[in-house]
């Protein structure tokens, strides 16, 4: 058996699945309604919407299989997501990446698979739209051509999932998205009595790197001050971009001086990436950061806020 390899874009894959909040959530019927479709005009025992994980594949949608996840390792759509097109092992036990693989040689016993890769955009495919069969079948030029049609009807409810909580440079959490995961972690906070911070982020002088340089010199810069910041900052923590040049990100259960630490962190790994760079101007931020009690009155909107006037104190001193 052939483990499947990690794509060379892992970690932003990785990212940009968890961001869209999709995984173990509950079955919707616009996901379902495919794999029903697919599994009829197939004429097969299972169809599924995977997405894969780090370490396992997870179905969003499953039509003939009782189980909700099963390993990476020994995924086919593991496989799959490795691909530009549609993935077809017309028979198993004549392929030796599969021929001993345990869904093979046991249940469900597959021996025909194909997968299409589901594309968030260039270079990201969160998982597939695939078929499963217990006996080798043939796979023509049309049935890809259909496979493709369902696969992108699916494509396309995830991208309207991203578009509505996703900022579509960055990848982070546009306003609506942050404010929708900032609402749950703060019911979480409550539930746990922990305390909740907010950093407001400001880019300094990008106007100048816009009006000197040009839009696309802009949108570097926003984009390498993002990746710049999930590097530095937690998994945890919840970043968002509210528009422009303004970030804000939510901690919980975190003092002070934990921040204070991570911000120091976060403008050395800024200087790093100014020097890394070498560019004719240098990307600089203010920021502004402030705690509140988990039992706290005052709406996200004013906690952030508050944040901003903070950064604003900062930036007028530097």
């Amino acid at each position: 058996m052939q483990p499947p390899e990690k794509p060379k874009s892992e970690a932003e894959r990785l990212h940009t699945l968890r961001a869209l909040k999709i995984l173990d959530s509950s079955h919707e019927e616009r996901f379902d309604r495919v794999t029903r479709m697919a599994m009829k005009m197939f004429d097969v025992p299972v169809s599924l919407v995977t997405l894969i994980d780090e370490d396992r594949q997870w179905f969003k949608s499953s039509q003939g299989v009782e189980v909700t996840e099963t390993p990476r390792d020994i995924s086919f759509c593991g496989h799959a997501i490795n691909q530009d097109d549609v993935f077809v092992i017309a028979d198993t036990l004549e392929d030796d990446r599969f021929l001993d693989n345990p869904f093979v040689t046991a249940n469900p016993n597959i021996r025909f698979y194909a997968g299409y890769p589901l594309q968030l955009r260039t270079g990201i495919n969160l998982g597939t739209l695939c078929i499963l069969d217990t006996k080798p079948r043939t796979f023509s030029e049309s049935d890809k051509g259909l496979l493709k049609d369902f696969g992108a009807m699916i494509e396309q409810e995830i991208k309207s999932m991203q578009w509505a909580t996703l900022d579509e440079l960055t990848m982070l959490y546009s306003r609506r998205g942050f404010f929708t995961v900032a609402e749950h972690t703060r019911k979480l906070c409550i539930r746990k009595k922990m305390a909740m911070t907010f950093i407001f982020f400001d880019l300094d002088e990008f106007k100048l790197i816009n009006d000197h340089y040009g839009h696309q010199e802009g949108d570097y810069v926003l984009i390498e001050f993002t990746q710049t910041m999930q590097k530095t900052f937690r998994e945890s923590d919840i970043l968002g971009r509210l528009g422009g040049d303004e970030f804000v990100m939510m901690l919980s259960d975190t003092d002070m001086d934990e921040v204070n630490a991570l911000l120091s962190r976060f403008n050395e790994a800024v200087i790093e990436m100014n020097l890394r760079f070498n560019k004719p101007y240098s990307i600089k931020f203010s920021a502004g950061a402030v705690s509140f009690p988990y039992d706290t009155k005052l709406s996200l909107d004013d906690m952030i806020a508050k944040a901003d006037s903070i950064m604003y104190v900062h930036k007028n001193v530097s």
